[in-house]
């Protein structure tokens, strides 16, 4: 185990340099070059932190021993755990940072190889195989094999989870630019998609006879529609209901991405319906009422795992247990939240009143009524007018503010979620996914989410992504080769509405 002088002697490092006059981005993103300080306190911080990587990250085997080379002893991925679990978020910056510049890989050794491979072009095929696989073995980053010790001691797998939760934190703060950890991120997912492939994860079905941990885990984890209480949780897990998450062994007691499903005669269009509804809490089910399968939530509980796709083989195994249970049943649908319709639409209309252009998103009908309703005047203070509205949930209860607005918001979540694109892909991070598991974005719903999140999110509506089992690996393929959003008539009715008002 590492000694506490070691730990508070490379802490004091980190801090000696928080706390000298640079702008705060900089003292964020400092890397291990940056520990250069000549006091004594520093240098014993930064050998401190180069010892224990130094001892803790065995030197690559050669390419001929790499298979007879004993592992290093398991106490060396229990001190690095130690180590890194002791340290704050800026020093754990300057250890990932030292890890991944000085223990990545030999530049030198693959550049040596490379000109070797091409050497070697004109001769038998058995001398360029070997050649190849050399030099693919000298791509291995060294830390790697640290990596993989960790996730085979008690802990380890969790512990790698949170640690690449660490890096996309700070990949995504830009608290360091460095590539080197843009590298260790990628080895590191890499290797956790190789862990929780769908074969090695267990499919659990929760109710509310499951342990209490379990069941307190799923209320925490729930992101979707936050779960109030016990009795809340209960009636999630009751009948009419199924929630069923993914496990690891590596990982016991550990949900790693949760689906909340409800039983229903019907696609379900309001989400209140599903979640505020306790009338069937102590009854039995009728399963003759049970004619579709709403998911109407999935939450990914680790940070770690972000990129590892876990959901979209979750609903897969999830409507073979459907089916297995309920035979008869043909509908499975989602009740999807649409998460930045609000704040598009906001900067929206903030673009077409500084170009005059209202007259684009609504028609003249439609803005005298916004202009009754809002005693503002035609033109631009219209505009501003109804950006202010949308901003707040009061016109949601005004019957008549609400009629006005429907059919212009529809149309406009219509094309937000169909037309608005990132790279050829929906914009909307719910129907990019949804889209890429096969579904027929199918219906919107006005009034669906009526809490105070749903009507901030998106106006209270919501989106039906339904799962037409026939048609899954076609839709998936068009959308991930060809970029084609597969939708339902009223779907592409919408859409047309707003580009004939748009005049797009």
């Amino acid at each position: 185990m590492i000694s506490h002088p070691v730990i508070w002697a490379f802490r004091s490092s980190v801090r000696c340099l928080r706390h000298r006059t640079l702008p705060k981005a900089t003292q964020w993103a400092l890397d291990v070059s940056g520990l250069r300080c000549y006091s004594t306190t520093i240098r014993a911080g930064v050998t401190g932190m180069e010892e224990i990587l130094a001892r803790v990250v065995a030197p690559l085997p050669t390419y001929e021993t790499r298979d007879k080379s004993p592992p290093p002893p398991e106490s060396n991925s229990l001190e690095f755990m130690h180590f890194y679990s002791s340290l704050v978020k800026e020093e754990k910056l300057s250890v990932l940072t030292k890890l991944s510049q000085d223990f990545g890989v030999d530049h030198k050794s693959v550049s040596e190889l490379a000109l070797k491979l091409l050497d070697t072009q004109l001769r038998d095929l058995a001398t360029i195989l070997q050649v190849e696989d050399r030099l693919r073995y000298s791509l291995t980053p060294r830390y790697k094999q640290l990596l993989n010790h960790i996730s085979r001691v008690e802990g380890g797998v969790k512990f790698l989870v949170d640690l690449r939760a660490d890096i996309l934190e700070i990949i995504a703060s830009k608290a360091s630019e460095s590539a080197h950890i843009r590298d260790l991120n990628g080895t590191l997912k890499s290797l956790l998609s190789e862990w929780f492939s769908v074969g090695l994860l267990r499919l659990e079905r929760i109710t509310w006879q499951s342990p209490c941990e379990i069941l307190q885990k799923i209320s925490h984890y729930e992101a979707v529609h936050p779960i109030r209480n016990w009795t809340d949780l209960k009636r999630r897990v009751g009948p009419y209901r199924r929630c069923y998450a993914f496990t690891h062994a590596a990982m016991p007691g550990e949900p790693l991405v949760v689906l909340h499903v409800a039983l229903t005669e019907d696609i379900s269009d309001n989400i209140q319906s599903i979640v505020r509804e306790f009338a069937t809490l102590d009854s039995e089910e009728d399963v003759n009422k049970i004619n579709a399968a709403i998911f109407y939530s999935i939450s990914s509980t680790q940070a770690g795992l972000q990129g590892v796709e876990l959901g979209n083989y979750l609903i897969k195994r999830v409507v073979r247990e459907l089916q297995s249970e309920f035979p008869q049943m043909g509908q499975f649908s989602s009740l999807s939240p649409i998460p930045g319709f609000s704040s598009w639409l906001q900067g929206l209309l903030s673009q077409y009143k500084k170009e005059s252009r209202g007259s684009d998103l609504l028609s003249e009908q439609e803005w005298r009524e916004v202009e009754q309703a809002t005693d503002s005047v035609p033109g631009t203070p219209a505009i501003e007018s109804l950006r202010k509205l949308i901003g707040t949930s009061e016109w949601m209860h005004s019957e008549r503010l609400s009629r006005i607005l429907e059919p212009a918001l529809m149309r406009l979540c219509a094309w937000y979620l169909y037309g608005e694109k990132r790279r050829g892909y929906a914009l909307n991070p719910v129907a990019n996914f949804h889209l890429q598991n096969g579904a027929t974005m199918w219906r919107l719903n006005w009034r669906a989410d009526m809490s105070p999140r749903g009507v901030a999110n998106s106006c209270g509506i919501m989106v039906n992504y339904r799962y037409f089992l026939n048609e899954t690996s076609k839709n998936s393929a068009l959308y991930l080769q060809n970029k084609v959003i597969t939708s339902s008539e009223q779907v592409l009715g919408l859409v047309s509405q707003f580009q004939k008002n748009s005049k797009l």
